[in-house]
């Protein structure tokens, strides 16, 4: 009836959730329209600079978090600051079939 995975540790999936929201598809929702409404108000003279700045090191934070925490755990390790290493995905795509000359019968006004 009940999950028994779900129940063991209700604290560390419930963490798991909040950063899945607060580093997935919502942060970079709200990051895109926060520097979209600091853009049109620094435009319209409503906002400085300075803050204009702050909100996009802010997103840039946000968004980076999982990066800089990863680095600095590695770096305190002994790690020398170096994550470890990821295959490298390559795709290959097949060539198109030549194409058909277009048909400029169907083009032309009949007279």
């Amino acid at each position: 009836m009940f999950n028994a995975s779900a129940s063991d540790d209700p604290f560390a999936s419930s963490i798991g959730w909040i950063t899945g929201t607060m580093l997935g598809e919502l942060a970079v929702t709200l990051c895109v329209l926060a520097v979209a409404f600091v853009g049109f108000s620094m435009l319209t003279g409503r906002v400085s600079l300075r803050r204009g700045g702050q909100v996009i090191l802010g997103c840039f934070l946000l968004l980076g978090a999982p990066v800089i925490a990863a680095n600095l755990l590695a770096l305190a390790d002994g790690g020398g600051g170096q994550p470890e290493a990821r295959p490298t995905v390559v795709y290959e795509a097949q060539p198109r079939e030549p194409l058909q000359p277009a048909d400029d019968t169907a083009a032309r006004p009949t007279p």
